[in-house]
């Protein structure tokens, strides 16, 4: 397709590039991460659509856990409770994020 063409084809699709550094589509089994993406929003048939190029890398649910927490947090529950780090980002969790909280319900539970 010659230059004027694909000119002529965008103005039709309304597209524009979306000048973007980081795409994440949050999915129920972990994140997708695009670095250094090239996307081009356009509107077909009333309907908005996204295309989206670049280096695509999957976030798995544990590192996305570990990622709520601050390491501090996580290694202060760690070293109060003697817990695993899975333990404690656990218990992170089901405190709502206040280490406080995490450190009493472990030790309560030994």
């Amino acid at each position: 397709m010659n230059p004027r063409e694909m000119r002529r084809l965008m103005r039709q699709l309304k597209a524009q590039e979306i000048d973007a550094y980081q795409v994440i589509i949050k999915a129920r089994d972990g994140d997708y991460v695009i670095d250094n993406p090239q996307v081009m929003a356009m509107e077909i048939q009333g309907q908005k659509m996204l295309q989206v190029i670049g280096d695509m890398k999957k976030v798995e649910m544990e590192e996305k856990n570990k990622e709520k927490f601050s390491r501090e947090d996580i290694d202060l529950v760690m070293q109060q409770t003697g817990c695993t780090e899975e333990e404690a980002v656990k218990a992170l969790e089901d405190a709502d994020g206040e280490p406080a909280e995490a450190i009493i319900s472990l030790m309560s539970r030994r």
